[in-house]
C-alpha cells in the first residue's frame, strides 16, 4: 500500500499550530529547498523555558499532525531528558530546543545559506 504524500505547506502550519499550543518560543522556519545536499526541506527550530515545556511542544506537534493529517513522525530522538528533541517528518524536521542549548549550538548559524522565516508568537 503506498503511503499518501502530505503537502509541505500543509505539515508546516500543522507543527506550527502545535508549537502555539503550547506556547513555545522564537519559532524559526528555515528553508533549506535551495540548499545542495541538505537533508531536507524545511527546519523549524524553536523553544521552551523547561524540559517540560519542551515535551509538552514535542507531544503537542504529534497530537495535532496525527488529528489534523494521520500522519506521525518518522523518528524523535531527545525525549529522555528534553533538552533538544528532534522530530523527522522526512521533509520537515523539528527542532524543539531549551534555550540555553539553543544558543549553545546555534544551528541556524550552521544553514546560513537558508532562507529563515520568524514566525511572531502571538502570544
Amino acid at each position: 500500500m503506498a503511503k499518501k504524500t502530505i503537502n509541505n505547506d500543509v505539515l508546516l502550519s500543522n507543527i506550527i499550530k502545535g508549537i502555539e499550543e503550547v506556547k513555545g518560543n522564537d519559532i524559526d522556519i528555515l528553508d533549506l529547498r535551495e540548499i545542495d545536499n541538505s537533508a531536507c526541506d524545511y527546519f523549524i527550530i524553536c523553544n521552551g523555558n523547561s524540559n517540560t515545556q519542551v515535551s509538552a511542544i514535542v507531544n503537542s506537534v504529534q497530537k495535532t499532525v496525527s488529528k489534523e493529517l494521520k500522519d506521525k513522525p518518522w523518528h524523535v530522538e531527545g525525549m529522555e531528558n528534553a533538552e533538544w528533541v528532534l522530530m523527522d517528518y522526512v521533509n520537515i524536521v523539528v527542532h524543539v530546543f531549551q534555550k540555553h542549548i539553543r544558543e549553545y549550538y546555534n544551528i541556524e548559524s550552521l544553514w546560513g545559506d537558508a532562507k529563515i522565516t520568524t514566525i511572531q508568537n502571538k502570544y
